[in-house]
């Protein structure tokens, strides 16, 4: 018999800030380098927000939203639209639901249809509508064609999930979701299609714990090799006013010498709306280890020092459209150099990826419905570095989901690993976008993309044939896609 249980987790933790001072032994940062290094003060890093893309879905449009919860427009200057939940008063007198004709909107589904899973999982999806949702149900059927409903509990904002055991190994499975919504009377009621799932028990990749935002205890060469992102960028197209954000970062194993490269969100590095690269941008790799209590600028308190990226690569289609309609393309890479790019002590070489290792891309097709792991460092649980890990499904054409993902601003730009081993393993997407009322982390597709044409013009445009001048200090790519 098929158990119900229902899992999530959620940390957070506050945020500090040191004041700023600088010393480095090793190779002496190149003027424009130690420009950046010092421009980076206690107040500077203070007023940095987490540039952390969310879609609300009724609108269909982008924002940024900030650490309290707020939001800023992005690309629009709609305000946004928030459901009203629990026991906010309502608009209007009418009993609520009156006038609703159309039952709940199901999307968001894990596991994805064709998925893999173990002998355990969690099966969840975002319901959501007008009048409220009543109930909410998960039929599985099983290889033999009769079916079992298993009430499904409401987490957080549109997610309803249960997690089910004792399945038998073997194809045939399929699952799908009743959900009845709040109208006066009957109500309406919406039954989903059907998405197909095979069982392997015998372990394996699938049917991980759910983890939905936790401190990363695991060490390896992922916490080594990632780190936060500290970078401006302008406030409108006049370029005369910059914000300060934060995101996260990875170096990339990229076979070439001189240089090392950072993979990334494409938003981390060039802004759609105002069309303009980031300046001033700073890298702290392993972060988490510092000796401080908290985001600062001291690079000799971080375990190998800080590192300024020399400029950055993006795709032409991310910069001739505007978030939400780029979303295919949120991926992109800094580049920086092996000589006067770094401060602080404990390293023997300017070389970020001799220091620190690298870890590799794979730009073949994950496998959807294996256990995938998102890191990064969320703003508000600095300086830990934090994931969330479960069963990878798919968010429309375009990106990877992880629908249980609870990681805070800041992470955007950390990597997905699958699998992971030992700290280790191939970065397959970034964490990218979520939306505004409900969990989960949106990841681009690497694969059968221009993920790897943008790479490879990260790994051999030369240093002297980027422009200088602040909001122009990249490349963008024109990869035929």
């Amino acid at each position: 018999m098929i158990k119900p249980n229902t899992i999530i987790k959620l940390v957070a933790t506050s945020m500090l800030f040191l004041p700023l001072f600088f010393s480095g032994v090793s190779a002496k940062p190149s003027d424009k380098n130690k420009r950046i290094f010092d421009y980076w003060t206690a107040d500077k890093i203070k007023s940095a927000i987490p540039r952390d893309f969310v879609i609300d879905k009724q609108q269909g449009v982008g924002y940024i939203r900030r650490a309290d919860g707020s939001f800023i427009p992005h690309g629009h200057n709609k305000l946004i639209q928030l459901k009203q939940t629990g026991s906010q008063p309502q608009p209007n007198a009418k009993p609520p639901g009156n006038g609703d004709s159309e039952g709940p909107v199901v999307s968001h589904i894990e596991p994805a249809n064709g998925a893999t899973i173990g002998a355990s999982q969690r099966f969840a999806a975002n319901v959501s509508d007008p009048s409220g949702v009543k109930t909410v149900s998960i039929v599985v059927t099983f290889p033999a064609g009769n079916t079992q409903s298993f009430s499904a509990s409401n987490s957080s904002g549109d997610v309803w999930e249960t997690t089910l055991s004792g399945f038998s190994d073997g194809s045939g499975w399929s699952w799908h979701v009743v959900a009845k919504d709040n109208t006066k009377g009957k109500g309406n009621t919406t039954t989903s299609n059907a998405w197909s799932f095979t069982v392997d028990s015998g372990g394996g990749n699938p049917g991980g714990d759910v983890v939905a935002n936790s401190p990363w205890t695991d060490g390896g060469l992922v916490q080594a090799t990632a780190g936060r992102l500290l970078y401006e960028m302008p406030s409108n197209q006049r370029r005369k006013r910059w914000v300060a954000y934060v995101c996260s970062g990875t170096v990339a194993t990229d076979g070439t010498s001189g240089r090392s490269v950072i993979i990334t969100a494409a938003h981390c590095v060039y802004d759609d709306a105002n069309k303009a690269f980031a300046r001033n941008v700073l890298f702290i790799p392993n972060q988490n280890d510092t000796t401080g209590t908290g985001t600062d600028s001291n690079c000799n308190n971080d375990p190998v020092g800080c590192w300024t990226p020399s400029f950055g690569v993006v795709d032409t289609n991310w910069t001739t459209r505007t978030f939400p309609d780029n979303i295919d393309w949120d991926y992109a890479y800094y580049v920086v150099s092996d000589t006067g790019a770094h401060s602080g002590t404990g390293v023997n070489s300017d070389s970020l990826d001799t220091e620190v290792g690298s870890m590799n891309v794979d730009f073949s097709a994950p496998v959807v419905g294996d256990y995938t792991h998102g890191l990064g460092y969320s703003y508000s649980d600095d300086p830990n570095f934090m994931y969330c890990a479960e069963d990878m499904g798919t968010e429309g054409a375009v990106n990877w989901w992880l629908p249980s993902c609870g990681l805070s601003g800041g992470s955007s730009g950390g990597p997905w690993v699958q699998p992971m081993n030992n700290g280790s393993g191939p970065i397959i997407s970034v964490n990218s976008w979520g939306y505004t009322g409900s969990p989960g982390m949106a990841g681009p597709k690497l694969s059968g993309t221009s993920a790897s044409c943008v790479f490879n013009s990260a790994q051999s445009t030369g240093f002297g044939s980027v422009p200088s001048t602040d909001g122009d200090e990249g490349v963008i790519a024109n990869c035929g896609n």
